[in-house]
């Protein structure tokens, strides 16, 4: 698929882990839901595993967020039916799940409205200056949460205080003929870019 004025790989820049400063790690649906098992799963987003990994061993803390919905979830008139609450999907993989210290449950795409959010940006955010975000779905759940997340530090005149999303660590879904992962990665890093998001490698 031909991708039009999307040139996000020009960009790329690469920043080393031990860079980072006072860094908060977000981990976005690394669940069975979206990665073993289910109708917008895709084994090939298990590939970003090993990177999350290594940044989940020498940066801490995290949180992780999942996707956990209702069986009657309004978000089911827009995708199909996901990670209902309390089943298998919505399970952080076994890959990551020792990692899994903090759980955030989300019932929509974006993480930035979880119930448990608020209290995040009220009371912790200022402990903190690099927040990095991780997981799946790049053009989803990933940009929703990093555009939401940027727009509220600029609202807040938080000068201190970055967005990061480590191109290696993102992935989305792919299903031939409705939705190309190679389009919709490219398409969402320049977004993120162009709205002043650090889009970088993270090694």
């Amino acid at each position: 698929m031909a991708i039009v004025g999307c040139n996000y790989m020009d960009k790329i820049k690469l920043m080393k882990q031990d860079s980072l400063s006072k860094p908060l790690v977000f981990v976005v649906d690394m669940i069975n839901g979206f990665t073993k098992e289910g109708a917008l799963s895709d084994q090939n987003i298990l590939k970003i595993v090993p990177d999350i990994k290594k940044l989940l061993d020498t940066i801490h803390p995290s949180i992780f967020i999942c996707d956990a919905h209702d069986l009657n979830a309004r978000e089911f008139q827009s995708f199909p039916m996901h990670c209902i609450k309390n089943t298998y999907e919505s399970q952080v993989i076994d890959e990551l799940k020792g990692y899994a210290k903090r759980v955030i449950l989300k019932n929509s795409t974006n993480a930035f409205f979880a119930d448990d959010m608020n209290a995040i940006l009220e009371k912790e955010l200022s402990q903190y200056q690099d927040i990095v975000i991780v997981g799946c779905c790049s053009d989803i759940c990933i940009m929703q949460f990093a555009l939401t997340l940027n727009t509220y530090l600029n609202q807040k005149e938080r000068h201190d205080k970055k967005v990061i999303v480590p191109i290696n660590m993102i992935e989305t879904y792919h299903i031939e003929g409705v939705h190309h992962n190679k389009f919709w990665n490219e398409a969402s890093c320049d977004l993120m870019m162009a709205s002043g998001i650090q889009v970088v490698e993270l090694k």
